[in-house]
């Protein structure tokens, strides 16, 4: 049943993906910026509702009235494709910074490119540690939220990456506020797994943390406790007591 209700959602996904290459990506296209995410993010709503209700997946979604009414740099854990679709809901216009092999892939990528994103170079570490920085920087001046998945990649739930520090180093240097997010949708939504899980998925939004005058490692001390927290509190799988430092996200 599990395996019958995830092609169900595949179907309505790829079908969702050709009706908007050619309805939503040709007319963000003619629309300013800021215009652009309210009819891009038609995709996003929908794909969520869709997932939910072919998979029967329950949303539960905590802190929302902790996002500021600024921009800020929202530093997420990273298990699936659905929290890069849901957290570009949450704080418009949202710039995110990801993998330039997105952009490669066809209306999906046209849609990344119309929302002025920070795609990075991974085989590059430094420069990317640098575009981020830089890049980021002047995101959040020209009024844009910033979404960095600080361990640099997908990590399974179950696993455990340290944190990197490009995330907290973007919102020292310009005194913007970090919001810290913590999910369980790997358990829901796997990654390299085309049957989807049941059950519920939730999302807590912590308390603005600020940075004006703070130290990095500070902040990222402070980041790093809350997400691990509240993993342990609504993960169903067990989190390690240590992060597998073994292998090296993208971002320094």
């Amino acid at each position: 049943m599990k395996l019958l209700r995830s092609l169900l959602f595949y179907t309505g996904y790829l079908l969702a993906i050709v009706v908007s290459a050619f309805t939503l990506v040709p007319v963000a296209a003619c629309l300013p910026l800021r215009h652009r995410f309210r009819v891009l993010n038609q995709y996003n709503r929908f794909i969520i509702f869709w997932f939910g209700l072919c998979c029967g997946v329950r949303y539960r979604i905590e802190g929302l009235e902790h996002l500021p009414e600024r921009p800020c740099v929202v530093l997420s854990n990273h298990q699936s494709e659905w929290e890069t679709l849901y957290l570009q809901l949450i704080k418009p216009p949202m710039c995110t910074v990801f993998k330039k092999e997105l952009l490669k892939i066809p209306v999906f990528g046209w849609s990344l490119r119309l929302i002025w994103p920070i795609p990075l170079d991974r085989t590059n570490p430094s420069q990317a540690v640098r575009q981020v920085l830089t890049e980021g920087a002047e995101r959040l001046k020209a009024g844009m939220s910033v979404l960095i998945f600080p361990e640099g990649t997908r990590v399974p739930p179950g696993h455990r990456r340290s944190f990197k520090k490009s995330g907290i180093h973007v919102a020292c240097r310009v005194g913007a506020p970090i919001v810290p997010v913590a999910h369980n949708a790997g358990e829901r939504w796997p990654g390299k797994r085309l049957a989807k899980s049941p059950g519920q998925l939730t999302m807590v939004i912590g308390p603005v943390i600020e940075t004006e005058g703070r130290r990095p490692n500070e902040v990222l001390a402070e980041v790093e406790r809350f997400v691990e927290g509240e993993l342990t509190r609504i993960s169903e799988v067990p989190r390690p007591a240590q992060p597998d430092e073994s292998q090296a996200g993208t971002l320094g």
